[in-house]
């Protein structure tokens, strides 16, 4: 088991091009705990929820019965993941990672990995 700050802090320590992270409140857009550095993720942390909640509202409105593993947005230096969290309905891990230095796939499983550990 990890704490929130634990494993905000091992996702920048162990991956590969990992900027920043944060866990973010979908319901509110507050960090609840937060490492690294490059963005400012009081306002991506704001933002990250609004594309969250307009996920889950298109999956309603599809009538998907399904859960968002994670979303991807790939910009030109920048993979921005977002991942809600399983467990604890509401909390997403936001990560940033540098597309030159990283690779995707294996930030996607040790993310996974990290969110089975979190305790909140």
């Amino acid at each position: 088991m990890a704490s929130i700050t634990q494993s905000v802090q091992e996702i920048i320590s162990s991956l590969d091009g990992a900027m920043c992270s944060a866990l973010v409140d979908s319901t509110s857009g507050m960090i609840l705990g937060q490492a690294g550095s490059g963005i400012d993720l009081e306002i991506a942390a704001a933002g990250n929820t609004e594309v969250v909640r307009a996920k889950l509202k298109t999956m309603r409105g599809l009538g998907l019965n399904d859960v968002i593993e994670d979303i991807l947005i790939t910009l030109g230096k920048h993979y921005h993941i977002i991942r809600p969290l399983a467990k604890h309905e509401g909390l997403f891990l936001y990560v940033v990672l540098d597309k030159a230095k990283s690779n995707l796939a294996l930030a996607r499983r040790k993310i996974s990995d990290i969110e089975a550990l979190l305790t909140v």
